[in-house]
């Protein structure tokens, strides 16, 4: 349930809701990487430099992301899809403008005297990114996500379940997934936060394989309107990455 791999975006708007950036626009840019084979005999590196905008008003919040792409590896591994053939007979090494996510988000229900709350997020994919290069599928996909949370003392506890409905083409046959994840989060102070989230995805292409990752992640309140994140992730399954990590940072206005 990320735009980019990097820290879970429920995650960060769950913990720093009405703490971290007030209501109005936020704009984040970093540094995210990956490597691993994907089931296949080849190492893919993925790195990208995300761009985002984020707009929160009261219950609601709006997002959009383009992140820049390179791909150097397997011929088969599409960046955030994994391996879509078994055969990877060709090594190659690709750049550029990868798929534009846009998602809206509504704080559905908040119980202030139980510390806990429930968020709804719709989203889409737009098969933007160069299908060609293997930068992406060329179709767009759609998402549904609800994230629940429950707050006991300086712990956050954070669960959720997605479901989405990938595009595909004569060429690259894609089946629906469902997510689901897990984790929790503790609270140093009143800047920082550190925890761990473990995200599970159905594969999504016969020839695919599922994706479980574990993502731990650190949040810090810079001040003067600036948050950092950075997170590092290890995966256990053939559709994701062997491990990963990045760092982002973000200025409201």
């Amino acid at each position: 349930m990320k735009f980019f791999h990097g820290i879970p975006v429920t995650v960060a708007a769950i913990l720093f809701s009405h703490s971290a950036f007030a209501d109005g626009v936020t704009v984040k840019t970093g540094y995210d990487y990956s490597s691993g084979k994907y089931g296949t005999s080849t190492t893919t590196e993925i790195t990208s430099i995300p761009f985002i905008a984020s707009y929160e008003k009261d219950d609601w919040s709006f997002k959009a992301v383009m992140p820049y792409v390179r791909i150097s590896g397997a011929s088969n591994v599409i960046s955030g899809i994994g391996a879509v053939s078994r055969a990877n007979d060709s090594v190659r090494t690709t750049s550029g403008w990868g798929d534009v996510s846009l998602s809206a988000t509504k704080a559905l229900w908040f119980d202030a005297k139980a510390r806990m709350g429930l968020d709804v997020t719709g989203k889409v994919k737009l098969g933007t990114a160069d299908s060609a290069k293997g930068l992406g599928t060329g179709e767009n996909d759609y998402w549904v996500l609800a994230d629940a949370y429950k707050n006991i003392g300086s712990i956050t506890y954070l669960g959720g379940v997605g479901y989405g409905m990938l595009g595909d083409s004569p060429l690259l046959k894609l089946k629906n997934v469902i997510s689901a994840n897990i984790g929790a989060a503790y609270k140093v102070n009143e800047m920082a936060s550190i925890g761990a989230l473990f995200d599970a995805r159905t594969r999504s292409s016969d020839t695919g394989s599922a994706q479980r990752e574990l993502t731990a992640f650190y949040m810090l309140k810079l001040g003067g309107g600036y948050k950092l994140q950075a997170y590092a992730l290890k995966g256990f399954a053939d559709g994701s990455p062997d491990w990963g990590a990045g760092a982002n940072i973000g200025y409201n206005f």
